[in-house]
């Protein structure tokens, strides 16, 4: 896997650009996260315009999405805010709509563009809609996990057992240790704000993070809301002395690729009087 550790960057400084998701979506804008110089598979946000429409297609990589503003729909079905899919490669994906615009946080396993189509998909990587408002949130933690916090699974690969999902935290909430994983660890924070050992995340911040990498401790005052995927497998987690305590409203320490360097930058926020 070749993709470049990106830990933070706030998306809201990456600029939109015109896209069309080689040749799946002519017509789009698009702000690149990060992408596998080997294999083509990228992460990125994508903002359809009011009145969009794309025909039906067969998909010939995998495609993961997260609507996180507006609204768009697969035929009869619709995706609202939060809604989520995972449409393996293979699968006929209907027509695609857009009446209002919608922004979506958008996962491609691989670059398209001259990808032959499989002939079959495996129906059990298939998650047509996911509700994030209905799946309910469960624990399912680490013993070391601080308390306060829910997870809402949104998809778990039966082959590789790579896992996306919610996850949402209480306000006033901060950890000891640093933590450690063995797979690769993706994040978009979609609300609240994360104070960490590389600064404080704010909406829009995104990292991905290779494996084995320590991280944190993190804490949060207004509480948060993420979305996490995992590459190489399911998320288990080894915790350690991290390099520095936690400490709120830490300054901003990225590790970023030279075609984000431009980005650097956090998003106002005025720090709490103690």
């Amino acid at each position: 896997m070749a993709r470049s550790w990106v830990e933070f960057v706030q998306s809201q400084h990456i600029p939109w650009q015109p896209h069309d998701l080689w040749g799946l979506r002519p017509g789009v804008e698009a702000r690149l996260l990060s992408r596998d110089d080997e294999t083509g598979a990228v992460s990125m946000l994508v903002r359809y315009p009011a009145g969009y429409t794309a025909s039906a297609a067969s998909l010939p990589v995998d495609e993961e999405f997260l609507v996180i503003d507006g609204s768009l729909a697969i035929d009869d079905q619709a995706y609202g805010h939060l809604c989520y899919a995972h449409l393996p490669a293979g699968f006929q994906r209907g027509s695609l709509t857009s009446v209002s615009g919608a922004v979506v946080l958008t996962f491609l396993s691989g670059d398209p563009a001259g990808v032959e189509v499989p002939a079959t998909y495996d129906p059990a990587r298939l998650v047509l809609r996911a509700d994030g408002y209905q799946i309910p949130y469960t624990g399912n933690f680490h013993p070391e996990f601080p308390p306060g916090a829910g997870r809402k699974l949104l998809y778990k690969d039966p082959v590789t057992g790579d896992v996306s999902w919610l996850l949402g935290t209480l306000p006033v909430r901060w950890a000891e240790r640093s933590e450690v994983h063995p797979t690769v660890e993706e994040m978009y924070l979609l609300g609240g704000e994360v104070h960490g050992n590389r600064g404080v995340m704010r909406p829009g911040a995104y990292f991905w993070r290779p494996p084995t990498v320590p991280h944190g401790p993190y804490g949060t005052l207004t509480g948060n809301l993420y979305f996490f995927r995992t590459k190489g497998g399911p998320l288990t987690t080894d915790y350690v002395p991290p390099d520095r305590p936690f400490q709120w409203w830490p300054p901003y320490d990225p590790v970023l690729p030279p075609s984000l360097e431009t980005c650097r930058g956090e998003v106002p926020g005025t720090p709490l009087a103690f």
